[in-house]
């Protein structure tokens, strides 16, 4: 009931606007493991890091720690893959959000864990009416966040997803403004040149997938993991 103009767009007028937004996934870099370092015992460890919010983190899935997308993700991608959940509850990519990513410990985590792969989800906290600034200011601090990722000792390669859809507008967060945070993170990572996957996509008409409407249950957070690796996998 609460999608947004972006799904209408797509099913009602099949628009090319947004038949390129779901072909963005399908033309994403994979993974190569010959870029990055060895173990003893001659192999690739890849470390991933799944930056994002509640949606990540997996608020209100039964055995959570198994069943969000970056435990599911990590079985997809193998042995020589570690994923991290640097999933924080309520975080914005606004720096001027009621809770920033960037002042979580989970931020912080980065540094210590290096990651080789990042896989940045945030947005939907950022369209709750204290949050929302605007687009020149959201995009602002996305492209302040995209930066601070890429400037980590590590150098990782980055992702970013195209947040869920919003089937039921709870907590502030809504699908009206979910569309232009959509708009706003294409547009930076057109210019940054950072490749997106489209969760809003591959998600969209999975509403038995969000039981309160904006949470994926272990179903949702298995396809999110599914599309993640299909966008990456080596």
């Amino acid at each position: 009931r609460h999608m947004n103009r972006r799904l209408f767009l797509t099913a009602a007028l099949g628009s090319a606007f947004a038949a390129g937004c779901s072909n963005k996934s399908k033309r994403t870099p994979h993974i190569r493991v010959e870029d990055f370092a060895t173990d003893r015992s001659g192999d690739p460890v890849i470390r991933v890091a799944c930056v994002g919010d509640s949606i990540t983190y997996g608020a209100g899935i039964q055995d959570r720690e198994t069943a969000c997308y970056p435990a599911q993700l990590e079985r997809l991608l193998g042995p020589r893959f570690i994923v991290r959940n640097l999933g924080h509850s309520g975080a914005t990519a606004s720096r001027t959000g009621d809770l920033p990513y960037i002042s979580t410990p989970e931020y912080a985590q980065l540094t210590e864990f290096q990651p080789g792969v990042v896989i940045l989800m945030l947005g939907t906290n950022d369209t709750k009416p204290q949050n929302w600034k605007g687009r020149q200011a959201f995009e602002a601090d996305y492209r302040a966040l995209v930066d601070s990722i890429r400037s980590l000792k590590s150098r990782p390669k980055l992702w970013a997803c195209f947040p869920p859809p919003v089937y039921k507008d709870e907590w502030g967060i809504n699908a009206l403004t979910l569309d232009e945070v959509l708009e706003s993170i294409e547009l930076v990572c057109d210019k940054e040149k950072v490749p997106i996957i489209d969760l809003f996509d591959a998600l969209a008409g999975n509403s038995s997938a969000f039981p309160d409407g904006i949470h994926p249950n272990a179903k949702g957070a298995e396809l999110m993991a599914k599309t993640v690796y299909q966008a990456v996998r080596p």
